[in-house]
């Protein structure tokens, strides 16, 4: 079984409504159908990664290549997690969490994102949270990042629903034109003061040396 050589297909999160899991191929190519659909209002760009404005063809093939390549440059030391969330079986959207040097820096990084049609429900606040229990609780990081456009302000309020604060600016090029984003950190002690979903994990124990070396 594939599980037995690349144990990562065995992790799972569960919450109250979401799973979260690498996908096999026909979960990985809904999403791909969802991103080439447009996750945003396309007047805007949230992401850093400039996908908005390329042809909907592209955009799925950016999102397989994307998850493919993570497969394949996976590193204790260097790491990229990107799992489909799923509702009754249906895919919503995507959440990762990454890390360089987990096993001495203790600190992961997460990005996110959900089909339109799916926009408003709360799921990625669900999402956030059960990457931050894999983090925290089953990894035992000490801090995690997050960064959202000035005026991206549905990422913004997940995270300071989640105990994020600010943590500084960083700057990017947009379209041609220069944008704000805003930097955020969360450590252990405002993750559990915050903590308000639950979360559960399945077969991290036979993956965890993935993530720590």
């Amino acid at each position: 079984m594939i599980v037995d050589n690349w144990p990562l297909f065995g992790l799972v999160l569960r919450t109250p409504r979401l799973e979260l899991r690498l996908p096999d191929l026909a979960r990985l190519a809904r999403l791909g159908e969802i991103a080439a659909a447009g996750v945003h209002d396309p007047a805007v760009q949230p992401f850093a990664a400039e996908w908005t404005d390329q042809p909907p063809a592209k955009v799925a093939r950016s999102v397989l290549q994307w998850q493919w390549g993570t497969w394949a440059s996976w590193q204790p030391d260097n790491w990229s997690l990107g799992l489909v969330a799923t509702a009754d079986g249906r895919v919503v959207g995507t959440q990762s969490v990454d890390a360089t040097r987990f096993a001495v820096r203790r600190e992961v990084g997460t990005g996110s994102w959900i089909g339109r049609d799916d926009h408003g429900r709360g799921y990625g606040t669900e999402m956030r949270a059960a990457v931050l229990e894999l983090a925290f609780t089953g990894l035992d990081a000490q801090f995690a990042t997050s960064e959202a456009f000035a005026d991206n302000h549905a990422s913004y309020a997940v995270s300071r629903r989640l105990g994020y604060a600010d943590d500084g600016i960083a700057r990017h090029v947009i379209r041609g034109v220069p944008v704000v984003g805003r930097r955020l950190r969360l450590d252990r002690e405002s993750w559990l003061a915050a903590r308000r979903i639950p979360v559960e994990i399945e077969g991290l124990a036979g993956c965890r040396e993935m993530f720590t070396g």
